[in-house]
């Protein structure tokens, strides 16, 4: 039996109410914490848990609140398993065990390496409802039951799939992998689509995961726990080093080669800080002593993962690719079911070759209507998010209908990759002609398996659509990607700021900077100079970064970088740190910034900055206005012809 008291998340906006959406990257180590080894990070974590969140975490959890009380939507977004070995780890330094009281909707990742790590997460709205400073709980872990001792009540939570039970009471993820490395070395794979009658009640995400069955007899519906075979399985220099141990807990080190393994460097690579660059050494050398090499390990500079290993040709329509970092959702725009995992899930899948999945509930979206203008993939998304609310997808695994075939891929793999943001399981684009037409052009011209769409019959828990006439360019405000509000609404307040950043996982194409090009040259046409404020542009990948130093002849022979330099616009290399408030260009203390990436939580973009979301197209217009507003502030009229990509 585990007893504590209760440490409560309170929402300082809301007197007497749980605080809901604790994201990752607010009990996460800052990226200077990060370090080579378990052992040291979490010895790092533990000097600033909570820094900000909560200052004195680490005292009251050596005093026996070992409780942690939060709201609904508990550790969204990231899949940096420090936050659960963080967490987990300040109580071990005290002999104690601490567990996680949340609400029945959680971060899917984070309760995914909880489980594998042994963390205790008790998902109970009830209890939370219930629960006040002060009071006393036990937990028992063989029956999962929670108890306020102080109020005299009990709790049964939500329950675990058996398998994850089994898992869970046998020892977690490395014990389960060890039992099972023989059997895996042993079977080779078998990848085997659904006949047309039973692919006619399965929505895409399942049909793929039916393939992709290791036990060719399980049934695939919501609720289940299933071993599914991976196509692929990246990381990050971030997450690598987790991944790694996990790999040499589970095999003994480097007696193997690291199944579907991809890694690249795009986190933490040009910080110029010594613990960053003995992190990536981690992966560097695993990537050494396993034979690892180009286009499976990326060097830095090469690109960010998500957009690096589509344009390599490794992200195909069919796949199932479990990615150590949540934006891994991205590889749904190119018909291919995207998760994120935490490290451990990796590590095992590298050892394995497959991983545990939980078949999630389904809900669709079919985007209708026509796009308008200046309307882009970030609009569509951010206006989704802003419908969906504080209950965004719930978890859900989401069929995103593109109905009149008008989205091209790079519209398709911001929306998928937001899904990230969406807290969905994953989104995808079911592959049609729109797809097979991008990879005709990137050259691959052979794919791996038979085309596939969702069935008529296929059961959604929420079937919806979205009329594209209806959505306008869009801008979120802190704190939230679903705080969003119509651009041409934003540009009445004149919201000032310091800098604009364009790039990122989510809008790092060469389209979205010809987007992005296309305004600054139509507005050097109308009279404008040069930027109002920063103007910073970081690629997508490496390639990207080359491209657009090339003559384009929409710019009229210039390529997308002179427009850019033109006006006083800066390229950097190819990496997600100012993403998440890393390197030089991250957010100091009361810097403002209004930038084409997917998250603006707070402190996410610096500590103490404010990260303002739009498409590529209203970032460049920002940039020249000096204020937030989308393109036609400047006098520009739509011309598709002018300024369509």
């Amino acid at each position: 039996m585990i007893r504590g008291t209760a440490l409560i998340f309170w929402d300082p906006n809301v007197p007497g109410k749980k605080l809901d959406a604790i994201d990752t990257d607010q009990i996460t180590p800052a990226a200077d914490c990060v370090s080579e080894s378990l052992a040291t990070l979490d010895e790092r974590w533990k000097a600033g848990a909570f820094r900000y969140l909560m200052p004195d975490f680490r005292d009251r959890v050596h005093r026996g609140d070992t409780f942690v009380v939060a709201g609904d939507r508990f550790a969204i977004g990231s899949s940096r398993e420090m936050s659960p070995a963080g967490l987990k780890a300040v109580a071990d330094e005290a002999g104690l065990e601490l567990v996680v009281v949340c609400g029945g909707n959680m971060g899917d990742i984070f309760r995914r390496n909880a489980l594998n790590l042994g963390l205790h997460v008790v998902q109970s709205p009830e209890a939370v409802a219930d629960a006040r400073d002060g009071d006393n709980f036990s937990f028992e872990p063989s029956s999962r039951r929670l108890i306020n001792e102080t109020q005299h009540k009990t709790y049964e939570p939500l329950p675990l799939t058996a398998k994850e039970d089994e898992i869970r009471r046998t020892g977690g993820i490395f014990a389960a992998g060890r039992r099972e490395l023989r059997r895996s070395i042993e079977t080779p794979p078998r990848i085997e689509w659904p006949d047309g009658q039973t692919a006619r009640a399965l929505t895409s995400t399942e049909q793929v995961v039916w393939a992709h069955r290791v036990d060719k007899g399980d049934l695939v519906r919501p609720g289940v726990t299933l071993r599914v075979y991976a196509d692929l399985l990246p990381a990050s220099d971030g997450t690598a080093p987790f991944a790694i141990h996990t790999f040499n807990q589970i095999t003994g080190g480097g007696l193997m080669f690291p199944r579907q393994a991809a890694i690249a460097n795009d986190h933490f690579v040009f910080t110029g800080k010594d613990e960053d660059e003995r992190q990536t050494a981690i992966g560097r050398d695993f990537a050494r002593l396993h034979g690892i090499v180009k286009p499976y390990y990326a060097t830095p500079g090469d690109g960010i993962f998500h957009f690096y290993f589509p344009e390599q040709g490794l992200v195909l329509p069919g796949q199932f690719i479990p990615g150590a970092d949540s934006h891994s959702r991205a590889y749904g725009a190119y018909g291919a079911v995207g998760i994120g995992v935490g490290s451990t899930a990796l590590g095992f899948g590298w050892s394995t070759g497959y991983i545990y999945f939980t078949v999630p509930k389904a809900r669709r979206v079919v985007f209708t209507g026509a796009l308008q203008p200046w309307v882009s993939g970030k609009d569509i998304v951010l206006e989704l998010l802003r419908r969906w609310g504080v209950k965004q997808s719930q978890g859900m695994s989401v069929e995103l209908v593109d109905r009149n075939r008008q989205l091209p891929i790079t519209y398709r793999n911001t929306i998928a990759n937001m899904m990230a943001e969406a807290e969905a399981l994953n989104g995808i684009f079911a592959p049609d002609d729109v797809t097979r037409a991008w990879y005709d052009r990137n050259g691959v011209a052979d794919l791996p398996y038979p085309p596939f769409a969702a069935g008529a019959d296929a059961v959604y828990e929420i079937d919806e659509s979205l009329d594209l006439s209806d959505v306008r360019p869009m801008i979120a405000k802190p704190f939230s990607p679903g705080n969003a509000f119509t651009a041409d609404d934003v540009a009445r307040e004149r919201i000032t700021f310091d800098k604009a950043l364009i790039g990122s996982c989510t809008n790092g194409s060469y389209d979205d900077l010809l987007a992005a090009a296309l305004v600054i040259r139509g507005a050097l046409r109308h009279g404008a100079r040069r930027a109002a404020k920063d103007f910073v542009v970081f690629p997508g990948s490496g390639g990207v970064g080359r491209q657009i130093d090339r003559p384009d002849p929409r710019l009229d022979g210039q390529s997308i970088a002179d427009v850019f330099r033109s006006v006083g616009g800066q390229i950097r290399q190819s990496w997600c740190g100012p993403c998440f408030g890393q390197g030089p260009d991250a957010l100091q203390k009361g810097q403002r910034a209004i930038t084409s990436f997917n998250r603006n939580w707070q402190n996410r973009m610096g500590v103490g900055g404010e990260g303002y979301l739009a498409s590529p197209a209203v970032v460049a217009s920002s940039a020249l206005l000096g204020y937030m507003a989308p393109p036609n502030e400047l006098g520009l009229e739509w011309d598709a012809n002018e300024y369509g990509v």
